[in-house]
C-alpha cells in the first residue's frame, strides 16, 4: 500500500508540474497591447497581440503597453507672461505609444515626463507673449507646444498627436478690468449705433420735411397762379361786361334823346312853347347849392324866333313851325352795325371754363361713402382738382 500511495503522489505531482509548464509557455496578448518579455533579466522580445510562447521558468512580462491614443489631463499651472501677469492654463496631450522597448527602457514613468514637458515648454512659450496674445493665440501656441513634445517624446517612443489648451484663466483683477473693458466698449458701440440712429432718423425727417416743403411751395405756386389766372380772367369778363353795359347804356340814352329829339319835331313846337319850356326849366336849374343868381336874356325871345325860322316854315297864320323830316326806324341792332363792338356781345361760354365747371359738377354729384364703410378699411378718395385752362 505505500508503494501505490508514493506513486499516485507522484504522479500527480508531474501532472501539476506540467500544466504549470504549459501555462508559463503560453500568454495571450489582446488587441491594442503589446509586452515587453525578459528573458532571465535581458530584453529578449515584444510579444505583440495574439498567441505567444515563453520559455517557462526563464522568460518573464516586464510591462505590458497600451498602443491605443491616450488623454492625459494635466492640473493648471501657473505661467507668468512677457507683461509679469500671472496665468492659470490647463493643457490636454494625445499621444500615443509607438515603440515598447524605449517606452519601458529610454523613460522610466513616461506620463510624469510628458507633463513635466509639457508645463516647461508652456511656461517658455507663453512668457514670451503677453497676455493679449495669449488669449487669441491659442491655435499657436498649441502647434509650438505639439511640435516641442513630439520632438523630445521621439526617443522614448511616444507620438504627441495634439496638445490643447483647455483653459486660460487670467487674475481676479484683470478678469475684472476685461469685464469693464468689454461693458465699455460695448456701450460706445450702442451709443454709436443710438447716435448712427439718431442721425439716418434726423436725415429722413430733414428729407421729408424737404420734400414736404417742396410740395407745399408747388401747390402753393400752383394756387397762386390759378388764382391769379382766375381773377384775370374775371377782371376780364367784368371789364368786358362793363364795357358792353356802358355801350348799351350809351345806345339807350341816344335813342331816348332820339326819340325825344323825334317827338318834339313830330310836334312842331312854336317859339312861345320852347321859351315857356324854358321858363319851366329854370327852376329846377336853380335848385342847386350854388345856383345864387339866375339872369335871363333880354333877347331870349329873339333867339327862339331865329331858332324856329331857320328850322320851321311859316304856317297859315304865319307862325313858323318845325316840320321834321320823315325818317325811317334802325332796323339793325346797334352791335350789328359795327364790327369791333360785335364781340361785346357774346355771352357765350369758353370751352375752358365750359370744361372745368363740368368737371367741378362731376366731383359734387360723386357720391360719398357711408361712415359704416370707413370703419371696414375703405378710406373715401379725394377729389382730384378739375385741369384748368
Amino acid at each position: 500500500m505505500d508503494v501505490g500511495v508514493t506513486e499516485l503522489i507522484v504522479l500527480v505531482v508531474v501532472v501539476l508540474l506540467v500544466l504549470i509548464i504549459a501555462v508559463k509557455s503560453v500568454m495571450v496578448v489582446p488587441q491594442a497591447q503589446s509586452a515587453v518579455i525578459e528573458r532571465l533579466g535581458k530584453f529578449r522580445s515584444v510579444a505583440e497581440p495574439g498567441l505567444n510562447f515563453l520559455a517557462p521558468f526563464l522568460d518573464r512580462v516586464r510591462a505590458r503597453i497600451d498602443l491605443r491614443e491616450q488623454v492625459v489631463s494635466f492640473p493648471p499651472q501657473p505661467v507668468i507672461t512677457q507683461d509679469n501677469l500671472t496665468v492659470s492654463i490647463d493643457t490636454v496631450v494625445y499621444f500615443q505609444v509607438t515603440d515598447s522597448r524605449s517606452a519601458v527602457y529610454e523613460i522610466s514613468n513616461y506620463i510624469i515626463a510628458v507633463e513635466q514637458l509639457t508645463t516647461t515648454t508652456l511656461r517658455n512659450v507663453v512668457g514670451a507673449m503677453s497676455l493679449e496674445e495669449t488669449l487669441t493665440s491659442r491655435d499657436a501656441i498649441n502647434t509650438q507646444l505639439r511640435g516641442v513634445l513630439d520632438q523630445e517624446t521621439g526617443r522614448w517612443g511616444i507620438r504627441v498627436a495634439r496638445v490643447e489648451l483647455k483653459a486660460i484663466d487670467p487674475p481676479p483683477s484683470i478678469q475684472d478690468s476685461m469685464e469693464k473693458q468689454m461693458r465699455a466698449d460695448r456701450e460706445k458701440r450702442a451709443m454709436i449705433l443710438n447716435a448712427e440712429g439718431a442721425r439716418e432718423s434726423a436725415i429722413k425727417t430733414a428729407e421729408g420735411q424737404k420734400q414736404a416743403s417742396i410740395l407745399a411751395a408747388e401747390g402753393q405756386k400752383q394756387a397762386a397762379i390759378l388764382a391769379a389766372e382766375a381773377d384775370r380772367q374775371s377782371s376780364i369778363l367784368r371789364a368786358q361786361g362793363e364795357r358792353a353795359s356802358r355801350y348799351l347804356q350809351a345806345q339807350g340814352q341816344a335813342k331816348a334823346i332820339e326819340k325825344v329829339f323825334a317827338a318834339v319835331k313830330r310836334g312842331k313846337p312854336t317859339p312861345e312853347l320852347l321859351a315857356y319850356q324854358y321858363l319851366q326849366t329854370l327852376p329846377q336849374m336853380a335848385q342847386g347849392d350854388a345856383n345864387k343868381v339866375w339872369v335871363v336874356p333880354s333877347d331870349f325871345g329873339k333867339s327862339l324866333e331865329g331858332f324856329a325860322r331857320m328850322l320851321g316854315a311859316p304856317g297859315e297864320d304865319g307862325v313858323f313851325r318845325y316840320e321834321p323830316p320823315t325818317e325811317e326806324p334802325p332796323t339793325t341792332a346797334p352791335e350789328e352795325e359795327e364790327e369791333s363792338v360785335k364781340a361785346w356781345f357774346d355771352t357765350s361760354t369758353t370751352p375752358e371754363v365750359a370744361e372745368a365747371v363740368r368737371a367741378a359738377e362731376a366731383v359734387a354729384r360723386k357720391e360719398v361713402p357711408s361712415p359704416t364703410n370707413f370703419g371696414r378699411g375703405a378710406l373715401p378718395e379725394s377729389p382730384q382738382e378739375p385741369e384748368r385752362g
